[in-house]
């Protein structure tokens, strides 16, 4: 008896046995395992949260940008070139920085084609050339009818990441839109002094 007494002394048996009853403290271990998980939580959620609201300014400002081209019948230059100031304006608070928007006239010439009448993008070029032939999707517009499309695209930098790294562009990802929308007044939108 005295050796199997020693011998679980010696182990340390009987420390472990009480270890094994000890109740305080559980407390502060039971944090230590739980605390990292529900700061990934809460950080996930603001994430997502500030994700969906930048696509959704994302959306908004690149539908707003195709409704104003609609309901004109003719455009220029200078109306072309004022819808990065209405992309702008959309999206504050957030800054759009190194956006890519195209803006493009499109006559309708079959169900899933039309031909480009004019182009423009952010920064004054012409991203498709002249009665160039693209791909629609079929429930666009009507033969003979003209739409307009507006292709917005945002990098967006998921905030946690870069205040962990201190980088700007560490954690970016591509939030981008397409709206096609019908002329509302007339056959076709002509820009009087597009390349």
């Amino acid at each position: 008896m005295a050796l199997l007494a020693r011998l679980r002394r010696s182990c340390g048996l009987e420390a472990l046995v009480r270890l094994s009853r000890e109740r305080r403290g559980s407390g502060a271990v039971e944090f230590a395992f739980l605390a990292p998980i529900l700061i990934l939580c809460y950080l996930g959620a603001f994430e997502t949260s500030v994700g969906f609201g930048v696509a959704r300014k994302v959306a908004h400002a690149c539908a707003t940008v195709a409704d104003l081209l609609s309901q004109s019948s003719s455009v220029n230059i200078a109306t072309l070139d004022s819808m990065p100031t209405v992309v702008k304006s959309v999206m504050a608070p957030y800054d759009p920085a190194n956006y890519a928007l195209k803006v493009t006239g499109i006559a309708v010439t079959s169900s899933t084609e039309g031909t480009v009448k004019w182009s423009r993008d952010q920064s004054g070029g012409t991203p498709y050339r002249k009665e160039s032939t693209v791909t629609i999707p079929g429930d666009v517009g009507t033969v003979g009818s003209f739409v307009v499309r507006a292709e917005l695209s945002l990098p967006y930098h998921l905030k946690t990441i870069d205040m962990i790294r201190h980088e700007g562009g560490a954690g970016a990802l591509t939030i981008s839109k397409t709206y096609y929308f019908r002329q509302r007044i007339g056959s076709g939108i002509t820009c009087s002094n597009c390349p």
